[in-house]
């Protein structure tokens, strides 16, 4: 008869131990947002991690290799593989949707203090920059062009939009409104820069020249 105490034993603690896994590293998640809300990603130090999340540094290397390569993981994970890109099957109610979901995120506490102290930190820190541009913007407009795509191809953009202006104006409002101001948005205003939106992506297409800007000589001239 096959012997199984160990290899019952073995599988048995497979799934805790990944269980256990799964729960070092939702607080080592929720202790890196926590530290980054508090104190910044210059003062951000792997050490205070493992002290608010009751970690040790040997789980967070076992994860990632340094700290800026947790933080790309960290935030990339929210913000681009948990971006939520709307396919309704219209330009104008995708964007409404996206507008709503975008200031929810952008007003939860910690990201009212995140967002702003990354984009901070970025202006002084050209290699942290960089990473961020190729971890976590360029994948993200990469997502949200599919949105501006789809409605060209259904005719409610023009071919030659310009996308990446148009990709601009999709965040730059609700940034400006809710993390500088500290104002949201309620359904009017939304739906009112729905229209507007709408109005300036038509607007704006790469084939349209700059007019000259030398006064007209007027007929006598």
């Amino acid at each position: 008869m096959p012997r199984r105490g160990r290899a019952d034993g073995h599988s048995g603690k497979a799934p805790a131990r990944r269980a256990l896994d799964g729960r070092v590293t939702a607080d080592i998640r929720a202790a890196f947002f926590e530290e980054l809300a508090e104190v910044g990603y210059g003062r951000l130090s792997v050490d205070s991690i493992v002290r608010r999340a009751g970690a040790s540094k040997a789980a967070i290397y076992r994860r990632w290799p340094s700290k800026d390569a947790m933080a790309l993981a960290l935030v990339a994970d929210v913000a681009v593989h948990g971006v939520d890109v709307p396919n309704t099957g219209a330009l104008r109610s995708d964007l409404r949707r996206f507008l709503a979901v975008t200031q929810d995120a952008m007003r939860h506490p910690l990201a009212r203090r995140i967002i702003p102290a990354i984009a901070a930190e970025s202006q002084r820190n050209p290699q942290l920059a960089a990473l961020l541009r190729d971890a976590v913007e360029r994948p993200r407009r990469t997502l949200l062009a599919g949105l501006l795509q789809r409605a060209i191809v259904r005719g409610e953009l023009p071919p030659d939009c310009d996308i990446e202006q148009a990709l601009d104006l999709m965040v730059g409002p609700l940034y400006w409104r809710v993390l500088v101001r500290g104002v949201d948005l309620d359904a009017g205003a939304i739906e009112r820069l729905v229209v507007g939106l709408l109005a300036a992506m038509s607007a704006m297409r790469m084939t349209v020249r700059m007019r000259s800007t030398r006064a007209d000589p007027g007929p006598d001239a």
